[in-house]
């Protein structure tokens, strides 16, 4: 039985050309970065040309790039800068990624204010005007908003907050791992002072991410004990992994060029999964904004269903999903987005989100769709 594999939210398969180019950097780039001769030297080349490869994809300089572990750690190291270079209340929403607000969370537990904005059954936070306005009585002092919602693909106005809350001396960070390498980003347009994003959602290896940071923004130290990346993360550099980062980023922004001539392929076929779905079980309520959302992403709640079980039956019959971050798998609990959303936690474990990646054709959503109907009819919770 052929394997489908629709959960690039998670994670994307290493890219053949992004292997390729780690395998050579194994190969080539055994010296330290760091250090001055040839050996060495060659590493610090395959570096800074990642460097500038990751800068490119989301229109920055590269002096603004530093690199890191992955966006866990870049999420973590801009909040603690934004704690560390401001006063006031940091504002967020209920539904960002845990590695923003578990560090929120410790921020809080400190002493220092956080307000976390609700959003509505569509999972859309407020007009950006009123999500200010509710940070201005809140005594705000600086914004974290991710671009697009991982689990439900929802994009949020990042562009118009940042400029409203620049307007009000209040910095702004992104977590736009979601959105990077499927949506253009680039973070002139957006005006965000700080911006982190993830390599294995690109098709890298995994383990690697970075953290973008305005040249008039210094980001706090998340490594202590080495000069490396300009005094911000010691340690020597994992020169293949980074390799593969900027391999990806240039792979991503070429296809995102060729896409400016014509929608993404993914979002026409995100919506051919969701009309068969709706026409298998018309019950199904779908939680992704119709319009929205990004191009490769379906979170669907199916009714008298468990969502892990359905993930087990799906996986026996060769289909990979997942019922929301993969940083929360294994919980017992429904998802902090869907109950963000008002469902009730019952209806919220019948949540199952599907998301695509380049490789995929119509005849892979095909193939998902004449598994699925013998899959659910398995899973259905008896009516007694």
């Amino acid at each position: 039985m052929r394997r489908l594999y629709f959960d690039y939210n998670a994670s994307a398969p290493i890219d053949p050309h992004v292997l390729d180019a780690v395998v050579e950097a194994l190969r080539a780039c055994g010296g330290n970065p760091s250090s001055v001769h040839r050996e060495g030297q060659r590493a610090r080349a395959a570096v800074e040309a990642a460097r500038r490869h990751v800068a490119a994809l989301i229109g920055a300089h590269s002096t603004e790039i530093t690199f890191t572990s992955g966006a866990t750690e870049a999420n973590n190291a801009a909040l603690l800068t934004l704690a560390a270079a401001t006063e006031g209340a940091l504002v967020t929403t209920l539904v960002e990624h845990p590695s923003v607000l578990a560090p929120l969370a410790a921020i809080e537990a400190r002493g220092r204010a956080v307000l976390r904005v609700a959003v509505d059954p569509l999972g859309m936070i407020p007009e950006p005007e009123d999500l200010i306005g509710q940070a201005e009585r809140a005594g705000a002092g600086a914004l974290s908003v991710m671009l697009a919602n991982n689990e439900t693909g929802n994009l949020f106005p990042v562009a118009r907050l940042a400029a409203l809350a620049r307007a009000r001396g209040w910095p702004t960070h992104c977590d736009a791992t979601p959105a990077v390498g499927k949506l253009p980003v680039d973070v002139e347009a957006l005006g965000v002072d700080l911006l982190s994003l993830s390599g294995h959602k690109l098709g890298a290896p995994k383990g690697v991410g970075a953290l973008f940071a305005r040249a008039d923004f210094e980001p706090a130290a998340a490594i202590l004990g080495g000069h490396q990346e300009r005094g911000r993360r010691g340690g020597p550099e994992t020169v293949p992994a980074l390799v593969g980062l900027g391999r990806a980023a240039e792979i991503a922004a070429r296809r995102l060029a060729d896409e400016r001539e014509a929608p993404s392929p993914l979002a026409a076929l995100r919506d051919a999964l969701w009309d068969a779905i709706a026409a298998i079980e018309p019950r199904a309520v779908r939680q992704t904004h119709p319009t929205l959302c990004l191009p490769n992403t379906l979170n669907v709640r199916f009714p008298d269903v468990d969502g892990e079980t359905l993930l087990l039956n799906l996986d026996l019959d060769g289909i990979a999903v997942s019922a929301g971050s993969a940083c929360t798998a294994g919980s017992l609990e429904p998802s902090h987005v869907i109950l963000a959303m008002g469902v009730p936690p019952d209806l919220a474990r019948g949540s199952v989100r599907f998301s695509l990646g380049p490789p995929h054709t119509l005849d892979d959503v095909l193939a998902l769709i004449d598994r699925l109907p013998a899959v659910l009819a398995r899973t259905r919770t008896p009516r007694w």
